[in-house]
């Protein structure tokens, strides 16, 4: 940051790291120590851009990690426009990570790095009900998000999920910023 943009307000955003996704199998730990379950499942989320650049950068990143045969991968929309790209990899929690950490870097690499916004790890919680630990690029944080139903959100839930990985992964301290994720995959 620069002298001009300290005297005009002006900050720079945090770089994401994309390495951070590999602390998540620690956070699945301590979470499935307290009752829930981890589903394999994950995606990450991209504001879709005009053209055919994005789609082949998504295609080969889609590509990537079906190689194995061992994940499944599918691409959607969202009724906001959001593309999501889920992969499901039960019972692997440093696989799945290692999908999601090469859809990223892919799309990254592409050049389509302002494009990404979040990435999701998907739970049950004791109750049945579903739970997102989500990584949110602009900011290098993680929160969680416990959707109860139509569109409301269990904050009580999500303030426990809190203090259970905060020693795991790097928490967003801004409450503010802890977005809800309506029509996400693998959250109904």
């Amino acid at each position: 940051m620069g002298f001009f943009d300290a005297i005009l307000g002006r900050t720079t955003p945090p770089q994401a790291d994309l390495d951070v996704l590999f602390q998540v199998p620690q956070a699945v730990l301590s979470l499935e120590a307290q009752g829930f379950s981890f589903t394999g499942s994950g995606a990450v989320c991209y504001r879709d851009v005009e053209g055919t650049a994005d789609d082949a950068a998504v295609a080969e990143a889609e590509q990537l990690v079906g190689l194995d045969g061992t994940a499944t991968v599918e691409r959607s929309t969202d009724s906001f426009g959001f593309g999501w790209l889920s992969v499901t990899r039960v019972g692997d929690a440093p696989g799945l990570c290692t999908d999601l950490h090469a859809v990223n870097s892919g799309l990254d690499q592409a050049g389509f790095g302002s494009s990404l916004l979040c990435s999701t790890v998907v739970f049950r919680t004791p109750a049945g009900g579903p739970l997102a630990l989500v990584y949110l690029f602009k900011r290098g944080t993680f929160y969680p998000f416990a959707p109860a139903g139509g569109q409301r959100r269990d904050n009580a839930l999500e303030l426990q999920v809190r203090g259970i990985v905060a020693a795991d992964v790097p928490v967003e301290a801004d409450l503010s910023k802890w977005l809800a994720l309506w029509g996400a995959p693998h959250l109904s």
